[in-house]
């Protein structure tokens, strides 16, 4: 099954397991018996909670079998392993769905990195209680829902984006500055396909107005924090974080439109390490491979 170079298929294999003995050597020796040719690895052992985490890319240029018959066969190494894992061709993107409020930071960094081939991902849909991003998102071509919310329909609304996502087959919710919370039933529909933007430096500066909280503390630095969304408000898994300095005469408004820069590099980060693969939940925190 030997291909001529330039026609081989990457694969992307990330997976967590209880860690023992012999674990990197069982599914190394399995990738190796099936002429798996590795371009790409690493791993990490969580000493605390003993658990190994790895991701490793690979191509069929000497696979020995098809990619299904080695599914099939990591499947059988992982139930030996109580591994979970996910195998994926590299070229494979995930299909995103993002949802907008009012502003368009990161709404636009989103689309420009996506545009530019800079972002690993199929940008399928915008979603929106709002309709003022709709210029820009149907500039590039992108389908745009307008699904306005109230309290009295929020269940409702939230349907529609499922719909939304289902219709589009998305992967991954990227809430790009929605400022609507999630409900406790929508949050587990999507746990861990969902990636949301908070505008400070968690675990500070929780919930409504944190640039508004930072200021009255005085803090020296501001922050955002991209993490994936649960039903507890602003606690979800970290992905990536970035900060900026500041000093006593930055007044709150500043503070504000300098937090838009790092609110749209946090976000955009988050979701490339998500897209590629890299990202493996640990409990509360994560793991980047």
């Amino acid at each position: 099954m030997t291909r001529p170079e330039g026609e081989f298929h990457s694969y992307i294999l990330s997976f967590k397991c209880p860690d023992r003995l012999g674990v990197v050597a069982r599914y190394s020796t399995m990738l190796y018996e099936h002429g798996a040719y590795i371009t790409e690895v690493s791993n990490y052992t969580d000493p605390v909670t003993d658990m190994f985490f790895l991701r490793c890319v690979f191509d069929d240029r000497s696979m020995k079998v098809s990619i299904d018959e080695f599914s099939g066969r990591l499947e059988a190494l992982a139930e030996e392993l109580t591994m979970e894992y996910t195998l994926r061709a590299e070229s494979d993107r995930p299909r995103v769905v993002l949802a907008v409020s009012k502003y368009d930071h990161c709404l636009s960094a989103l689309l420009t990195k996506w545009r530019a081939g800079a972002l690993p991902a199929n940008i399928v849909a915008v979603v929106s209680n709002h309709d003022d991003c709709r210029g820009m998102v149907e500039w590039y071509g992108l389908p745009y829902h307008h699904l306005p919310i109230t309290p009295e329909t929020k269940r409702a609304q939230e349907a529609q984006i499922l719909a939304v996502m289902q219709q589009s087959e998305a992967d991954l919710l990227v809430l790009a500055r929605y400022m609507q919370i999630l409900s406790d039933e929508l949050c587990e529909k999507l746990q861990g396909r969902a990636i949301n933007i908070h505008h400070s430096f968690l675990p500070g500066f929780k919930g409504a107005r944190p640039y508004h909280q930072a200021y009255a503390r005085g803090v020296k630095v501001i922050g955002a924090t991209a993490h994936y969304v649960t039903s507890d408000l602003d606690e979800g898994p970290i992905i990536a974080q970035e900060v900026r300095p500041i000093d006593h005469e930055i007044s709150v408004e500043q503070m504000v439109h300098l937090g838009h820069d790092i609110e749209a590099t946090a976000l955009s980060q988050a979701v490339r390490l998500h897209c590629e693969q890299r990202v493996i939940l640990n409990g509360q925190r994560t793991v980047i491979l």
